[in-house]
């Protein structure tokens, strides 16, 4: 596909930070991904959807893209319910979209999808994440591997596709780990903006939680792994938006 110049910017919305440790480190969510799309500071807008700020017109943006945030998504917080029926704008506009975490919750939910705690408990460390067939012909995942290890950290997840959504990827613990929903919007659940020292914060933080669930947190520790693959989604996503993939 052709990249065309395109100068809106990928809008960034922001629904949460990272620990403080982390940020000191290597910023917060919003520079991880910037920093894994490899593009200019210039290029992207940052907007935060908790303060009652406007929300970008859809078709302001090249893309948009919806990280993680230690809430959850069932509280239905007012920016919560806000956000959602501004992400069915978007989608219904074909504008480019990805949402990590957070986001792929927020989008499975927003389009008529469910989610909910995991009833087997929070997934974390570097998990295996298998394609589906419909991967195959994605404009986002075509070019991967079938299989692929990834980041994770989550206690919730989508329980039920929305209706017309394209399951993309999963693994036995997670069958909804990536899926698109019209012609370019995508989520994922795993963290492609993640590396080992970022996640490595996560486990340290809720390990007397992981522990009091019976999960071995040293496997966990030393099960983690470098995620290339993974991290390449977020370039991928980039380009085709820069390239105005929905037109």
């Amino acid at each position: 596909m052709k990249k065309t110049h395109n100068a809106k910017p990928i809008c960034i919305i922001k629904v949460g930070e990272t620990y403080p440790e982390s940020v000191a480190q290597t910023g917060d969510f919003e520079d991880w991904l910037i920093a894994g799309m490899r593009l200019p500071r210039d290029a992207v807008r940052v907007v935060d959807a908790r303060d009652g700020q406007p929300l970008p017109a859809p078709t302001d943006c090249a893309g948009v893209l919806i990280g993680g945030a230690h809430a959850m998504i069932t509280d239905d917080l007012p920016w919560m319910l806000r956000l959602a029926e501004w992400t069915r704008h978007v989608v219904t506009a074909q504008v480019p979209f990805l949402g990590i975490c957070f986001g792929h919750q927020m989008l499975a939910r927003a389009m008529g999808g469910s989610v909910d705690f995991h009833p087997q408990g929070r997934e974390i460390g570097s998990v295996p994440i298998a394609l589906h067939a419909a991967a195959g012909s994605d404009p986002l995942f075509a070019a991967m591997t079938h299989h692929f290890p990834a980041h994770a950290v989550h206690a919730q997840s989508v329980r039920r596709l929305p209706p017309g959504g394209v399951l993309l990827a999963g693994n036995d613990y997670e069958p909804h780990h990536a899926f698109r929903i019209g012609v370019c919007a995508w989520g994922l659940q795993f963290h492609p903006e993640f590396n080992p020292a970022r996640l490595s914060v996560y486990i340290d933080r809720l390990t007397p939680a992981l522990q009091a669930a019976g999960k071995d947190v040293a496997a966990i520790v030393a099960g983690l792994v470098e995620t290339p693959a993974s991290a390449s989604l977020l370039r991928r996503f980039a380009s085709l938006a820069l390239a105005e993939a929905c037109d």
